[in-house]
């Protein structure tokens, strides 16, 4: 046969296959494996079915061939091989699969499904080769054929000599260009290292004769080459056996092997599905975070094979952003591949998988929190954060798959304590879970705004990362109990010196007014203190942005300027409040004096920036004169 031309559109699809369709030149070995692989399945399929036939799986294998000084490299199958019209109808219009038509003929539908493209996984291969041969014998034929390509020239398809059943594509590699080094991929090195991670769960096994220098027999120093065929994939994963047949130690040598991090994992789940859609899975928690976990540089994502070949190395599809520090594989042979095995559709199979790892996680994650409770600690401790994110971000829609993970450091237990626990310790009468906000855990428990809360025995919740009170906001309450900062201008406490207070921010509204006056636009208002004890004097906020928010948001690096409403409140049994009283009634300068000390002092406690540190020194000064 002379050569042929390639249909028009199929002579545009070759070009989109080599220039667009692959991301990395190197899966194009992934693709020739998995269709060697295919051609094998074919003879176990039809050996089901014909009595003549027997399936010795021993006796099927694909081979790898690299030939440096001929530029050359072949892969060879002991499949079922290919007719005169099966290399024209599989090779010759591209796009057609093979393995597609020969499955619904047979109606396919046990564990051994087929995943090769042939024709537009094959035509990988020009990625990186000049010519590709391809010399094939059926095994219900006699005869054995030829086809050859340079690619979108064209092809032609001749007779050819070979004894045995089964496939051989010879690739003639490309020469090294400026930013191209197809040399890589005829060292043996190289090809091993690919094999082992596209295709090392290939259900049969892969085989290359490989050069190693090893010790000369009776010799101490000297050196010899010897070459040996060896088997490069594992053949059977982990994720298809038995969970009863591993052990802890084979998970974690799974996880290392992977390389999905340097920890040891707090805890896997291996996942079997068989029902709606079929899908393996291997998860794994970490201990720890990755040093760019909370950078924009991480990448999640879990690998996905199909049917034991690697399709992608992060499928983000498969997390959600919160659960994005799972770590591990999905394998299934029900998902849509569009085109080639690295363009995956965004179906309705996808999604199951999605959703149903996602409870899997949370379930997992409540074990360890219920029975392993140190262990969950630790694991809280480094991914915390992305849970509160979670309940934050996508306007909460997260909330509730969430809430019963969250953890707290606790100002009784002096410990993370879970929402759940803190609402079963909760007075009848108390009506809301207090909360408190600062740097560290040390610095609230120092707050001038914890002293009536804690004086009436409530726990209050420490919040120590920016994230918190965003997601408590989010969240707005936990079995009905609201979440009530301890700054809040209402704390909902009934309390005796209420009424008192009161009265006195009447009695002395001459002087707040004064005072409020003197402070400008600073503050709201400032009023008698319902919830100081010992202090003379603290800030708090009325309205929904808290003063920690406003700290927050004010460091964030896109210029947002945001400003709570303040109030400043003062101690009306603190010894200070008659000084100020006294400056009222006899020296005015004193008043102004002593107010914005107080501010500022105030503004200190909050941990907020003094807006003019030299005033505030100067004024420190006129006092102690």
């Amino acid at each position: 046969m002379g050569k042929r031309k390639f249909k028009a559109e199929s002579k545009k699809l070759l070009d989109m296959v080599i220039n667009s369709i692959y991301s990395q030149r190197e899966v194009f070995l992934r693709e020739l494996i998995s269709n060697a692989s295919d051609a094998i399945d074919k003879i176990y399929y039809k050996a089901l079915t014909d009595d003549a036939l027997t399936f010795n799986k021993e006796s099927y294998y694909i081979k790898i061939d690299a030939n440096k000084d001929n530029r050359t490299l072949k892969i060879t199958d002991t499949g079922i091989g290919m007719t005169k019209e099966d290399l024209e109808n599989n090779l010759g219009v591209i796009a057609k699969s093979g393995s597609h038509t020969f499955k619904s003929e047979n109606e396919i539908k046990d564990g051994h499904d087929i995943i090769g493209q042939f024709g537009v996984g094959f035509y990988a291969a020009f990625m990186v080769a000049d010519k590709v041969t391809v010399i094939s014998k059926s095994i219900d034929s006699d005869e054995a054929f030829k086809w050859e390509s340079k690619g979108s020239d064209g092809y032609s398809i001749t007779s050819a000599e070979k004894d045995e059943v089964g496939t051989e594509i010879i690739l003639e590699i490309k020469q090294n260009e400026e930013d191209e080094n197809y040399d890589e991929f005829l060292d043996q090195y190289r090809l091993k290292q690919i094999i082992k991670k596209y295709s090392d769960f290939i259900r049969y096994p892969i085989k290359m004769d490989i050069t190693e220098s090893k010790l000369k027999e009776g010799s101490e120093d000297e050196y010899e080459d010897i070459i040996e065929e060896q088997t490069l994939n594992t053949m059977v994963p982990i994720w298809k056996k038995n969970k009863s047949e591993l052990t802890d130690e084979d998970y974690e040598n799974f996880y290392n092997e992977k390389h999905y991090g340097f920890d040891k994992p707090l805890k896997h789940i291996h996942i079997n599905v068989d029902g709606t859609v079929r899908y393996n899975a291997i998860l794994y928690i970490p201990e720890n975070a990755p040093h760019n976990y909370y950078t924009r540089e991480f990448e999640k994502g879990l690998e996905l094979y199909s049917n034991g070949v690697l399709i992608m190395e992060k499928s983000a599809d498969l997390l959600p952003d919160y659960f994005s520090f799972v770590k591990g594989m999905v394998d299934s042979e029900d998902l849509s591949l569009n085109i080639s095995r690295e363009m995956l559709q965004h179906d309705r199979q996808l999604k199951l998988i999605a959703k149903n790892i996602n409870k899997k996680i949370k379930t997992q994650l409540l074990s360890i929190l219920r029975d392993e409770r140190e262990k969950y600690e630790k694991f809280y401790k480094s991914f915390g954060q992305q849970l509160k994110f979670g309940v934050y971000s996508d306007y909460g829609q997260n909330k509730d798959l969430l809430q019963d993970l969250l953890m707290f450091y606790s100002s009784k237990e002096k410990k993370l304590v879970t929402l759940e626990e803190y609402v079963s310790r909760m007075p009848e009468d108390q009506k809301y879970i207090y909360y408190a906000s600062g740097e560290s855990n040390e610095r609230i428990e120092k707050l001038p705004q914890t002293e009536m809360v804690a004086d009436k025995g409530y726990e209050i919740l420490y919040f120590t990362d920016e994230i918190d009170e965003f997601a408590i906001k989010m969240l707005m309450n936990f079995k009905e109990k609201e979440f009530k900062s301890v700054s809040s201008g209402d704390l909902g406490i009934e309390d005796d010196e209420q009424d008192s207070t009161e009265e006195e921010t009447n009695e002395n509204k001459d002087l707040f007014e004064a005072m409020k006056e003197i402070l400008s636009d600073k503050v709201k208002d400032v009023r008698a203190s319902k919830r100081l004890k010992s202090h003379p004097v603290v800030l708090t906020a009325d309205g929904e942005i808290s003063l920690e928010m406003e700290k927050i948001i004010n460091a964030m690096p896109d210029d947002q300027t945001i400003q709570a409403d303040k109030v400043l409140e003062i101690n009306v049994n603190h010894e200070v409040f008659q000084t100020l009283k006294n400056a009222q009634e006899q020296d005015e300068d004193k008043l102004k004096l002593y107010t914005n000390l107080l501010y500022n002092q105030a503004l200190l406690i909050e941990g907020l920036p003094i807006n003019d540190p030299v005033e505030f020194t100067n004024d420190i000064c006129k006092v102690m004169v």
